[in-house]
């Protein structure tokens, strides 16, 4: 029997709005994405930099490192049973993924507000190094992941 949102923890329903997103997310898993945790207003996703991710230059194209921002964005707005889509998003890239190298996404939520949302997602290696910082805006939209 499933439960239905209404009776699920903060944390149950994040999870389970994850999973529900997770099935579809065709993009994320085929870059190569783990999901590695979600709770209500963050998530964290990784991915090791592959050579089908690296540029002209021998390093993480720019937009592989965006994209692993922005999906740990997404599951981050969408842990609260709203169907969240981007409203606005920026990066600023600090140091080069390397190919190898296990990149780390965490999102936090900065703010809430009526249908809008700040989110900061700060991508790092396996070593701590600071590789880029995202901020994205978010916007909810009708439907929820999990049936009330």
């Amino acid at each position: 029997m499933t439960r239905s949102a209404s009776q699920m923890t903060p944390d149950e329903l994040a999870r389970a709005c994850a999973e529900a997103m997770w099935q579809n997310d065709d993009a994320s898993r085929g870059l190569g994405m783990s999901l590695d945790h979600v709770g209500p207003g963050t998530a964290t996703l990784s991915m090791t930099v592959e050579q089908r991710h690296t540029n002209g230059h021998d390093i993480c194209h720019g937009g592989f490192i965006f994209t692993l921002a922005d999906s740990a964005f997404a599951f981050a707005c969408n842990s609260y049973n709203n169907i969240v889509v981007a409203q606005h998003n920026s990066i600023t890239f600090v140091a080069p993924g390397k190919l190898g190298d296990r990149l780390t996404a965490v999102a936090r939520e900065v703010a809430r507000f009526g249908r809008s949302g700040i989110y900061d997602a700060r991508v790092t290696d396996q070593n701590g190094t600071l590789i880029a910082e995202f901020r994205g805006n978010s916007r909810a939209i009708k439907g929820t992941h999990i049936p009330d």
